[in-house]
């Protein structure tokens, strides 16, 4: 049986070899195909390289999901989704066993002297089972029930409280094409504007609506009601409903001219900032329940983004959970019952860690003013403060996260990009180093 290390290295040593062999790859491509095979898995597996310290002490399962993400993300062609999806579902199949390792966290809360367990359905903030308790911790998840759900709404207002995740792609900023890719906003002057537009030509238009139907999806559970507001339906979903129904919604070219053509597209993707740095772009308009292979193949297919790496794919799922920027204050507390936490998935984090993360974040806030003393929070450089700046950080659009490089901030010296995600591993080390000494001074 393998290790962890033995994974890493073996990892290390495919990538090696098809480095070592690119041409060689390249050369037998040349016969049947388009002569990259070799330079784009070698791209690939660099890729995969670059994401060994985050693969560092993980489960094995998380090693191979993670290596498959990168090559999706970087490979071309449909050697990315091919070897990615097998590396994803190698990973998938090593997963954790939910059922054991909620059994081992049950087996665990019980056997806890300090904790009381009550297995009791909780309907409304005003539980009469509540009464008493100077402060409530709501860790529900993403399947609250309705009557929790509709208390919770009546709380924090009615919009600012969703039942379905639209998650539309991003990708890195460095990878989009600025030869095709123009600035600009409709009826405004090219070059100017908030928005990054990639314009496409009818039959570049037809390739990618064509991707959108054929595309793999993910099925639905049996929980998950296939219903969505118009507002968030699935690009594909639109796509079905005929040819033109995207030239004439989201990828409407209205307003726009093309500077290559001096003319108005035929289509129209825009792409929006998703951070003050303009590092990440949106894809507005393209939640989207494709797999992530098919996501990789079908959106490359857009001009500009034929070499587009992904920072986040797309999803579309069942999800309950506040807009916390407006809903919750800085402890996590809603701010119409400050005595009431949320914690969890419900905040609007996303992922088992970041989600575990959250929770304990809330635990520790808590423990703290049992203590009589505050807890700051920690800097946006390490995993856990940029994780949580979102909650409290106003947005026009919020959506909920997995933590991801993005969110923390800029390098302030100049650091080349194989070396970036590093770097940032390093900061956020030292940064929450930092962190934890000030709680040594004061005895804690």
């Amino acid at each position: 049986m393998v290790n962890q290390e033995q994974v890493l290295e073996i990892l290390h040593a495919i990538g090696e070899k098809i480095t070592e062999e690119k041409l060689y790859l390249t050369e037998l491509d040349n016969v049947i195909g388009d002569g990259d095979h070799g330079i784009n898995l070698a791209r690939g597996f660099a890729e995969v390289e670059k994401k060994r310290p985050m693969m560092e002490g993980k489960d094995i399962g998380t090693m191979l999901k993670t290596a498959g993400m990168a090559l999706v993300s970087t490979v071309g062609g449909a050697s990315g989704p091919l070897y990615g999806t097998a590396f994803m579902q190698a990973g998938k199949a090593l997963a954790v066993d939910r059922e054991l390792f909620a059994g081992k966290v049950t087996e665990l809360v019980e056997a806890e002297p300090n904790i009381t367990l009550v297995r009791k359905a909780i309907a409304d903030l005003d539980d009469p089972a509540l009464e008493g308790f100077e402060r409530v911790v709501i860790s529900a998840g993403p399947l609250a029930s309705e009557s929790l759900s509709a208390s919770i709404a009546r709380a924090v207002g009615a919009e600012h409280l969703y039942f379905y995740d639209a998650i539309a792609p991003i990708v890195a900023a460095d990878s989009i094409d600025m030869g095709i890719a123009f600035w600009g906003s409709r009826y405004g002057e090219p070059g100017e504007g908030d928005y990054l537009n990639c314009p496409m030509n009818e039959d570049e238009y037809k390739a990618f609506y064509q991707g959108l139907l054929d595309g793999e999806k993910v099925a639905s559970r049996e929980f998950e009601q296939e219903k969505h507001f118009e507002g968030c339906m699935p690009v594909e979903a639109l796509a079905a409903r005929g040819e033109k129904t995207l030239a004439f919604g989201p990828l409407k070219p209205v307003g726009f001219t093309d500077p290559r053509t001096g003319r108005r597209p035929f289509a129209l993707l825009q792409l929006r900032p998703e951070n003050g740095n303009k590092t990440m772009f949106n894809l507005v308009g393209c939640q989207t329940k494709l797999t992530y292979p098919a996501q990789a193949v079908c959106f490359r297919k857009v001009p500009g983004l034929e070499h587009a790496e992904f920072v986040r794919f797309g999803s579309m799922h069942r999800n309950t959970y506040v807009n916390a920027p407006v809903s919750l204050n800085e402890e996590l507390a809603l701010k119409s019952r400050p005595n009431v936490h949320l914690a969890g998935q419900i905040t609007g984090v996303e992922g088992y860690v970041e989600s575990i993360a959250c929770g304990l974040w809330v635990g520790q806030i808590l423990a703290a003013k049992l203590a009589g003393r505050s807890l700051p929070k920690p800097p946006a450089t390490t995993a856990l403060g940029a994780l949580l700046n979102p909650l409290s950080t106003p947005a026009k659009h919020f959506q909920p996260s997995n933590v991801h490089f993005g969110l923390m901030p800029e390098p302030e010296v100049r650091v080349k990009k194989k070396e970036r995600k590093q770097w940032y591993a390093d900061r956020a080390r030292a940064a929450f180093g930092e962190w934890l000494k000030g709680f040594e001074k004061e005895g804690d």
